[in-house]
This record gives C-alpha cells, sequence and structure tokens, in this order.
C-alpha cells in the first residue's frame, strides 16, 4: 500500500532523529564551536548584505535564521560571522515587523490604553497587549536563567552544527504533528491571554540554536487550534520584545567592548539588507499561509537537518 506524504513524513522523521541521536551524539556534546564566535567578526560590505538577505528571508519563515546564519556562511568558507553580529542585524528584522504591523500596534496599544483608563479589562485590546507582555516573560525568565547557571552559553556544545542540525530535525516532526493534528479554527479575534502565555513558552524554545522562534510559535499555535496565518501573524507580533531585547543588549555589549570604524559600515549593511528582506518574508509568509500548508517548510528543515548531519559525516563541514 502506498504511503501518504504525511505518513513518509512521519517514517523519515523518525529514522532521521534515531539516526542523529544514535551516530552524532558524542560529536554534538563534545565539540566546542570557535571562541571568537562571541564576538563581531571581519567582513566586507558585500558578505554583511549576504548575511542580511539571509537573516532576513529566515528570521520569520520557520527554519531558523540562526542555524542559517551559523551554516550558510561556513559552507562558503566565510566562517561563523558570530553571535553578537547575528543578534545586532535582528535589529533589522525588529524595524520590518513594526513597519509592517504598525498599524495594528497603534490600534493595540491605543486600545489598551483607553481600556486601562477606562478600567476596561475585557478589553479585546487590553486583553491581546497583556498577552503579548506575559508572552514575554518565558522567553526572558528561561533567558536569563540560562545566562546565570550557564555563563559561556554561546561557546558551548548546543551551538555546534552537530546540534543545530538535531534541533531543525525535531523541529520538523512537531511542525508536521502540528499540521496533521491542528483543528485550525480561531482567527485573530479569537486570541486570548491564555494563548500569549501558552505561545511565549513555545516561543521561550528559541534559545536553543536550531529550534526557530517563528517555528516553534507557529507550531505551538497550530497545536492550540489557531488558523496558520493567525498563529504566524501573532508569533511576529510577540517577537517584537524579545528580538529587540536581544538586538539591543548584544549591541550595548559590543558597545562596551569596542568597535572599530571598520565594522561599522558593513554592520550597518548588514541591518539595513535584514530589515528589507524581512518586510518582503513577513509578506510573502502570510500570504502563502492563507491558502497554503506549512508542509513545505516541514520538508525543507528536515533536509536541512539531515543535509547537515550528512555533510558533517563526510567531513565537508566541521562540527564547530
Amino acid at each position: 500500500m502506498a504511503l501518504s506524504k504525511r505518513q513518509w513524513f512521519v517514517v523519515l522523521s523518525a529514522v532521521s532523529v534515531t539516526f542523529s541521536v544514535v551516530v552524532f551524539p558524542l560529536k554534538v556534546l563534545s565539540t566546542l564551536p570557535n571562541q571568537a564566535e562571541s564576538g563581531v567578526q571581519q567582513m566586507n560590505i558585500l558578505q554583511a548584505i549576504v548575511l542580511g538577505f539571509v537573516q532576513g528571508m529566515t528570521e520569520f519563515l520557520p527554519i531558523s535564521s540562526t542555524a542559517h546564519l551559523k551554516v550558510v556562511p561556513v559552507a562558503i568558507g566565510w566562517g561563523d560571522p558570530g553571535v553578537a553580529f547575528t543578534a545586532i542585524i535582528q535589529l533589522g528584522s525588529i524595524a520590518a515587523v513594526l513597519w509592517y504591523f504598525w498599524g495594528d500596534l497603534t490600534r493595540i496599544f491605543k486600545g489598551a490604553t483607553k481600556a486601562i483608563a477606562l478600567r476596561d479589562y475585557n478589553d479585546y485590546d487590553f486583553r491581546l497587549f497583556l498577552g503579548i507582555i506575559l508572552g514575554t516573560i518565558p522567553i526572558v525568565f528561561f533567558g536569563l536563567l540560562i545566562k546565570n547557571l550557564i555563563p559561556d552559553f554561546d561557546n558551548s556544545p548546543i551551538r555546534s552544527l552537530g546540534a543545530i542540525a538535531i534541533a531543525s530535525i525535531v523541529m520538523s516532526l512537531l511542525l508536521g504533528l502540528a499540521e496533521q493534528l491542528g483543528k485550525r479554527q480561531r482567527d485573530f479575534e479569537n486570541l486570548t491571554m491564555r494563548d500569549g502565555v501558552l505561545m511565549g513558552f513555545a516561543q521561550a524554545l528559541a534559545l536553543i540554536p536550531g529550534v526557530s522562534r517563528s517555528g516553534s510559535t507557529l507550531t505551538g499555535g497550530l497545536f492550540m487550534g489557531l488558523q496558520r496565518e493567525t498563529a504566524a501573524r501573532f508569533s511576529f507580533l510577540l517577537g517584537i520584545p524579545a528580538i529587540t531585547l536581544a538586538g539591543l543588549v548584544s549591541l550595548k555589549d559590543v558597545v562596551e567592548a569596542g568597535l572599530s570604524s571598520a565594522a561599522i559600515v558593513p554592520i550597518v549593511a548588514g541591518v539595513i539588507s535584514a530589515a528589507i528582506f524581512s518586510y518582503l518574508a513577513i509578506a510573502g509568509l502570510l500570504r502563502f499561509l492563507k491558502t497554503q500548508s506549512t508542509w513545505v517548510f516541514i520538508w525543507y528543515r528536515l533536509v536541512f537537518g539531515v543535509a547537515i548531519l550528512g555533510a558533517i559525516g563526510t567531513g565537508f563541514l566541521q562540527n564547530s
């Protein structure tokens, strides 16, 4: 009997996860990334623009910008651009999401402010605003917890290519299950504070490199019965505080550590590039999810993870 594409996905995912865990754990757990990764690496303007493109096109698609910003430059021989550069150019993505959702954000903020003044705590805009605030708490809490418990987290084995590949495969499986089991009945007007909290915990999973903030929140939203476009739209709004905080903290750290004048222009070019392509990615994904499923991203993540593991196994990529 022929298997459906969903059955093939489950079979291949199970095989891939088993293969990853059995064959690669020692490599993943024993390999430390290059210690220079925590800084901003030297690069030219063209490289920064290309990395801005990678950031912009992957930040809001459920495929992990962190994974691609590490894998793509390493695969083409540029080396890891550094955690700080990765976080700073996310400010371009924030500018794009603010630009795209400015009308929604001003309406929500004005509505929430008015509701607080009138003590109308059942107001939709107030509940949505509070849901975004409450949904941001988990990633901030666990982020601070990791920073205190694992001071050198950015240089830990969990940032290795092997670990990122395994995360990509596991998240493809979870998104596939969410696509299969999700009811997709609730639209944007039916969001609740509970949705914000639950999606906030899903967002916290993105602290693990390779998970994808957009991917984890979209997966969580589908499991909660949200329509695909609604889950993606709320994911973008929820990500504004988290991505902004990450970018500003990294920018502060880099400024305090000292930033050469030669590095400023490439960083600015990367931020602008990320802003432009992030805007295009947001608009494109929302339009796509109105009529299409997430299976293209599910398959992509599965193939992406397996390809990385294969490249490590054959020696094409170093598990760093």
